[in-house]
């Protein structure tokens, strides 16, 4: 049975782990205090915002978000990053996850939940396409 919930100083590890699968599957690598930075800034829940799927004792998933102004209407929440480790998938901790951060956004009264994907991404794709509508936006970014 997948539990969702917050995590907790005792899943630092845990969720480095898994944070990290997530940014080696982008081809990303990031600082250690970068890490530090963010665990951070999940245990103070008040700007960007973590949750985690549990297995029994065992974290299998992270989600973290974040809610922004929009010029169009409500607030909304962007779902950032979502991963979930590859023994556990396919069990609806991802879509666990994803629905727990529409029930924290529609308590916040947003206007809609997104998130972006790779082209690529076919196994998350799958899933997100079964929840969510995909939308004809392109993606661009300047890198500073």
């Amino acid at each position: 049975m997948i539990a969702i919930g917050p995590l907790t100083p005792a899943d630092r590890s845990r969720w480095q782990e898994l944070f990290e699968g997530y940014n080696t599957f982008y081809e990303r690598t990031l600082a250690p205090e970068i890490y530090d930075e963010k665990w951070e800034k999940f245990l103070q829940d008040k700007t960007i915002h973590a949750l985690c799927a549990r297995d029994e004792d065992t974290v299998v998933g992270i989600t973290h978000f974040f809610q922004h102004p929009s010029t169009s209407g409500e607030d909304v929440c962007y779902l950032q990053d979502l991963f979930t480790a590859p023994e556990s998938r396919g069990r609806g901790a991802g879509r666990a996850l994803i629905e727990a951060v529409v029930e924290w956004a529609k308590q916040r009264e947003c206007g809609r939940v997104y998130w972006h994907t790779s082209e690529w991404n076919e196994t998350a794709r799958r899933l997100y396409e079964q929840v969510a509508e995909k939308t004809p936006f392109v993606h661009y970014r300047i890198m500073l």
